[in-house]
């Protein structure tokens, strides 16, 4: 792979590309949300600095993904899936603790993501729980 990977800081530039990197994401595997928002939402959310640090993944001048970190240091990644299988994520993670060092991280993944769990453990993360979630309007 000769292609260096690279991460900065998400700027308003990067509206349109983070957008479309969340319409990529499969539904099933996603925690943070349960239906597409509008762009009109995105831009909002985005604007409101929900994360501690926020980048876009570059590898070599093209944008692969974004990787953050929230307020609690959960650490959320996500590939164009044309960069899958490139160690493109494993790169970005390593970059994403160099310049925000913490005692600990925690990554929340979906039971159902395999990738994303098979990643996590291959770069030294461990289970410490599973999460249970009532939602009212769930029932019948």
């Amino acid at each position: 792979m000769s292609s260096v990977v690279s991460i900065i800081r998400i700027s308003n530039s990067d509206l349109r590309f983070l957008y479309l990197l969340l319409k990529e994401r499969d539904p099933r595997e996603n925690i943070s949300h349960r239906i597409m928002p509008t762009y009109a939402e995105h831009v909002k959310f985005v604007k409101s600095k929900p994360y501690k640090a926020w980048y876009v993944v570059y590898f070599g001048s093209k944008k692969a993904g974004s990787v953050y970190l929230s307020k609690q240091n959960e650490i959320g990644i996500f590939l164009l899936k044309k960069y899958y299988g490139n160690d493109i994520g494993q790169q970005a993670l390593h970059l994403l603790m160099q310049k925000n060092p913490e005692k600990r991280y925690l990554a929340n993944v979906n039971p159902k993501n395999s990738k994303s769990i098979k990643f996590f453990k291959k770069n030294k993360f461990k289970l410490i729980q599973y999460t249970y979630e009532f939602m009212p309007d769930d029932l019948p």
